[in-house]
């Protein structure tokens, strides 16, 4: 998706589509107010005879419009001032987005950078434009004998005020349209049929985005001869049971300055299908379970969208992946498996091998001397039972380092919830058999997970995102959602400026 900005009066714009917001009580924004003027009231008449109800999310499209030089003219209603705020922002947005996406236009003018929202500037708005834009063209139809036609949408300008505006609209747009190329990456891996998404195939994918960026990226693949040599026990259990051999995927980027700063980590689960092994998952939704690699997907979306953005910080990307299923070979409920750090772990489950998987790859972070290690996983179904749909959950070693995913989350709207990780729930982890067991009872069971995970990350500053409620949907609108992908890059982003305050201080 191409984007430009043009501080010239809308009502001049020679395109196929003009898009502008409007209040329910008829109160124009400066956007909105030129192409009223420049068109005889039409905006200002249809309100007042009732032929367009700027209720929140409502479209109407204008064929023509006396005055104007575009093609056609899009109304998106923002419902009442007083109650326009980010979450109605974004449902008009995207209201707007679909709309457009319809429509046999290759271009467009959206000016919703004039939309008043507290504490939000226009880089953000316009991070949301191109986000929601390029999310609303997003198909995923690799599967199907008849696809729909392809959006023919290829370029969006934004409208901006001045040339000050301008230059941090262009700003946020540069970041949107690599955040929203990236979600659409994390989609497109994540909606792949578990025949087709193998670990191997989650390899191959990590190869072809380091071959595509130019030398920015490179990638490392431990097979199941290293992963043996190299002791990473636990994760390979996970694999046991599948004829489909299990990977670890490590991807570097280096984009600082100095050579050997010290990396920021993300690690993802990435178990391609999860049948929950031995400790078989009933079969109703369980083709649901192709999404298990979430994780996994939004680290590759994350690396999408930096090498869209090329931060000044050094990166490591790695995936745990492997496939869970149930065969002869597999790992049964009561097995020990020694783990990369030594650790040894009773598996009381082994439909909880997510934390199994990725206990290996944070031992596997320590010899990088990271600076921050996140890790994304689908882990628990209690994340979904305590928050929904809405927030993933978080929980961390350091409080820093939570308020600093917490603060990315709000920034990108990709939002997620703090729990504890308190002293007091590693006690449901003890085993009689093993240093630790793999899971601690029906209570806490999204903390537990996070308990687990906090053995292997005591060498650094940690976070654990679960995605299990936030990853993907259900029913009629089944699909990958690619969060989150935003929140992840904001906290990178966010490291690099960190980064350069304190160089400025230095």
């Amino acid at each position: 998706m191409q984007f430009s900005v043009q501080t010239a009066n809308p009502a001049k714009a020679e395109t196929a589509c003009v898009v502008v917001p409007v209040f329910k009580d008829g109160e124009l924004l400066p956007a909105a107010a030129r192409l009223d003027d420049a068109s005889e009231r039409l905006i200002g008449q249809l309100a007042e005879r009732g032929d367009f109800d700027a209720a929140l999310g409502n479209v109407l499209m204008v064929p023509f419009a006396p005055g104007l030089c575009t093609e056609r003219l899009m109304l998106v209603g923002l419902g009442e001032r007083k109650d326009c705020r980010e979450a109605a922002f974004l449902k008009a947005l995207d209201a707007a987005s679909e709309a457009l996406i319809k429509l046999p236009a290759d271009d467009a003018v959206i000016a919703f950078a004039d939309v008043p929202l507290d504490d939000r500037d226009s880089a953000w708005k316009a991070r949301k434009v191109l986000e929601a834009v390029i999310g609303a063209g997003y198909r995923f139809d690799r599967f199907k004998t008849s696809p729909a036609e392809a959006p023919v949408l290829e370029r969006v300008a934004l409208c901006a005020r001045d040339s000050d505006e301008a230059a941090l609209i262009e700003q946020g747009a540069a970041i949107g349209r690599a955040v929203g190329e990236g979600v659409n990456h994390t989609r497109t891996l994540a909606n792949l049929p578990g025949n087709v998404c193998t670990p191997r195939y989650l390899a191959e994918a990590a190869e072809a985005l380091a071959a595509e960026s130019d030398g920015a990226l490179t990638a490392d693949i431990l097979d199941e001869e290293a992963l043996e040599a190299l002791g990473a026990g636990s994760l390979l259990s996970v694999g046991r049971g599948s004829v489909e051999p299990t990977r670890l995927i490590v991807m570097h980027y280096r984009g600082a300055d100095n050579p050997d700063e010290a990396p920021h980590v993300l690690v993802g689960k990435g178990i391609t299908f999860d049948s929950g092994g031995i400790s078989l998952k009933p079969g109703a939704g369980m083709d649901e379970m192709k999404f298990d690699m979430g994780g996994a997907a939004s680290v590759f979306g994350t690396a999408k969208a930096v090498l869209g953005i090329r931060p000044k910080l050094n990166l490591v990307f790695i995936v745990a992946a492997a496939e869970n299923m149930p065969g002869s070979k597999a790992t049964k409920p009561g097995d020990i498996v020694t783990t990369l750090k030594g650790l040894t772990v009773e598996v009381l489950n082994t439909d909880a091998e997510g934390r199994l998987a990725l206990c290996d790859a944070l031992t596997y972070a320590e010899r990088f001397k990271p600076a921050s290690v996140v890790d994304i996983a689908t882990l628990t179904g209690a994340a979904i039972i305590g928050l929904g749909h809405h927030a993933s959950g978080l929980l961390a070693n350091d409080d820093d380092i939570a308020l600093d995913v917490l603060d990315a989350g709000e920034t990108a709207w990709d939002r997620a919830w703090h729990l504890p990780l308190w002293d007091e729930y590693q006690e449901q982890l003890e085993s009689n058999f093993a240093d630790l067991a793999n899971i601690g009872g029906k209570p806490a069971g999204t903390i537990t997970a996070g308990c687990f995970l906090s053995r292997f990350a005591d060498r650094f500053p940690w976070a654990h995102l679960d995605i299990a409620g936030t990853a993907w949907h259900s029913g009629k609108q089944k699909g990958a959602t690619g969060r989150p992908v935003g929140l992840l890059t904001q906290y990178l982003l966010d490291r690099q400026n960190e980064a350069d305050v304190e160089d400025v201080e230095r």
